[in-house]
């Protein structure tokens, strides 16, 4: 089993979960995030005050898989995740996950997911 944790631009997140859906993969947790990336900082007028914003507004993504979804998962959020040639169109983490309990059943491991 793996957690697959991927961060996106929040316009192609529609795009990212009717891939997901396309190739099995139905069952996610999305979550809006800021970060700090390579962009720097941009100055924002707010009723006639000037600030500085230095986090860029993304979504992250995590999907709880099991093995043979792993691979198809992690092509299909980079494909459907692809902006073109811009910067920031975000990474994608793949962590060993140990166990996974269904609350309402009690089942473990991948039968959980």
């Amino acid at each position: 089993m793996r957690m697959i944790e991927a961060v996106i631009q929040p316009a192609r997140l529609e795009a990212v979960k009717d891939a997901l859906c396309e190739v099995g993969v139905v069952r996610l947790t999305v979550s809006d995030v800021e970060g700090l990336g390579g962009k720097g900082s941009r100055t924002e007028t707010f009723r006639g005050q000037e600030y500085t914003v230095d986090t860029v507004r993304k979504v992250k993504l995590e999907i709880a898989v099991n093995e043979p979804f792993v691979e198809p998962a992690i092509e299909t959020i980079v494909r459907a995740g692809r902006l073109g040639e811009e910067d920031g169109a975000g990474k994608v983490f793949v962590i060993p996950l140990d166990d996974a309990i269904r609350i309402r059943t009690g089942e473990r491991g991948p039968e959980a997911i």
